[in-house]
C-alpha cells in the first residue's frame, strides 16, 4: 500500500473546542494508513491537542499571523509554506475570518480540492462584527466544497450556494451513562452529594455565561446543596470569576479548565444548561445528551441538537428563573442517567459513520 493522502485542515488553533473535538474525533476513527490530517493554526504557543496529533503521526503547522496580525506577512507566510508542501492535494478550512486568504494560497499554489466548513450560525455582534461579515461572504471565494456542521450554519454562512451537512459526530460508546463513573467523579471532584448543575464552553461571549451565572444564583435559592462547574478557559475568565464572586457563590462554583476526561466529568453532572447566543450545533449538548445528562438549551441551538428525551429548549428572554426551574424539573426526568447511545446512533451523531463518509469523501476527490 503506498503512502496516505494527507490533508491540511486550517484553523485559528487547536483548543479545546467543537470544531477541534469534531476534527479530533473523526482523526481517531479514519483509517490513518489511507488518510492523515495535519493541522495549520496562526497562534505560535502550544496546543491542547499537539502531543496526541503527533502521536497519530499528524503535523501541527504555527503561523503567527493572531500574535502579529500582520496580514501582508501572513499571506506571504502562506505562499511560502505551500510552495515548501506539495504533499497537499485538499485543503480544509475551518475558520472564516482567515479562510478568504488561506483558500486563495492554497488555489494559487495548484491545490485541486479546497473545502470551506461552516461552524456557527451567527456571529458576536462586537466592534469586529462588520469585518467579520465582510470575511465570512468572502470565504467561499476560492472554495471547490462547502460543508457545514448544520443546515442552519450552511444556511447562514453560504447563503443559497449548495452544501453539505457533516455532523458534529461523537465517539457514543465512551458517553455511555455508567452509575460507578458518576460515583468515582463526583467523589474526585468533592461533589458526592451535591445537585450538580454543569456548562462545557469557551468562557466567551458566544457561550452567555453572564446569564449562566445567573440561572445557577436562581437554583442555589431552591437547592441550597447546588455546585455549578465550568469546564473550559477563555478570554473571560476573569469577568466571570468576578461575577462568581459579586454573587456571593465562590463556594459553589468550580471552574476545571480544560479537560481531557470530559466522558468521565459529564457522568457528575445532574443536569447541563447551555444558554448560548448562537451555535452552529453545539457538540457538547450532543456529549451531555449522550451521557444521559439532562439538558435546559437556548434557542440558538439548532433543531438537530433535539435527539433524547431528556432535551428542553427555552428562550433567552423566558429569563433566569424559568430557566432555573426547568432545570430543576428536568433533573427529575425518569430517563436522566440511563443509556441514549441508540438515540445518538438514530439521529447520525456517532462518529463511526461520519468518519467512513468524510473518509470515503477526500479519497474520492483524488481517485
Amino acid at each position: 500500500m503506498g503512502e496516505p493522502i494527507r490533508v491540511l485542515h486550517i484553523l485559528q488553533r487547536m483548543e479545546a473546542g467543537g470544531t477541534q473535538a469534531l476534527l479530533m474525533n473523526i482523526y481517531r476513527k479514519i483509517d490513518r494508513t489511507k488518510v492523515q490530517f495535519d493541522f495549520l493554526v496562526v497562534y505560535k504557543e502550544k496546543q491542547f491537542y499537539d502531543d496526541e496529533i503527533e502521536k497519530m503521526g499528524g503535523h501541527v503547522y504555527k503561523l503567527s499571523f493572531r500574535e502579529d496580525l500582520n496580514l501582508l506577512k501572513f499571506q506571504k507566510d502562506l505562499a511560502v509554506f505551500f510552495a515548501q508542501h506539495h504533499e497537499y492535494k485538499i485543503v480544509h478550512c475551518h475558520a472564516y475570518t482567515i479562510g478568504y486568504f488561506c483558500l486563495k494560497a492554497a488555489k494559487k499554489a495548484g491545490i485541486p480540492v479546497r473545502i470551506a466548513h461552516s461552524h456557527n450560525n451567527e456571529t458576536v455582534h462586537d466592534i469586529k462584527y462588520l469585518p467579520k461579515l465582510f470575511m465570512q461572504r468572502m470565504f467561499t471565494k476560492n472554495a471547490t466544497d462547502l460543508f457545514a456542521c448544520s443546515e442552519e450554519a450552511g444556511k447562514y454562512l453560504f447563503k443559497d450556494k449548495p452544501f453539505q451537512v457533516l455532523k458534529n459526530a461523537i465517539d457514543s460508546q465512551n458517553f455511555i451513562a455508567d452509575a460507578d463513573t458518576r460515583n468515582e467523579i463526583r467523589k474526585e471532584l468533592g461533589l458526592k452529594d451535591k445537585f450538580v448543575v454543569g456548562h462545557v464552553g469557551r468562557l466567551h461571549p458566544q457561550k452567555n455565561h453572564d446569564f449562566l451565572i445567573d440561572v445557577f444564583a436562581e437554583i442555589k435559592k431552591e437547592k441550597p446543596d447546588a455546585e455549578l462547574i465550568l469546564v473550559g478557559t477563555g478570554p473571560l475568565e476573569e469577568k466571570v470569576k468576578s461575577k462568581v464572586v459579586e454573587k456571593g457563590l465562590s463556594d459553589c462554583v468550580h471552574f476545571l479548565g480544560n479537560r481531557k476526561d470530559m466522558n468521565r466529568i459529564y457522568q457528575a453532572m445532574d443536569v447541563f444548561v447551555f444558554p448560548s447566543l448562537f451555535e452552529g450545533l453545539g457538540i457538547v449538548a450532543i456529549e451531555a445528551q449522550a451521557a444521559g445528562v439532562p439538558i435546559v438549551c437556548s434557542e440558538g441551538l439548532p433543531p438537530e441538537t433535539d435527539i433524547t428525551p431528556i432535551y428542553r429548549k427555552l428562550l433567552l428572554s423566558d429569563g433566569e428563573e424559568k430557566w432555573a426551574n426547568a432545570a430543576l424539573e428536568m433533573a427529575q426526568n425518569l430517563k436522566a442517567h440511563t443509556n441514549m447511545q441508540q438515540y445518538v446512533i438514530d439521529a447520525g451523531f456517532d462518529m463511526d459513520a461520519t468518519a467512513k463518509y468524510i473518509e470515503g469523501f477526500y479519497l474520492s476527490k483524488l481517485s
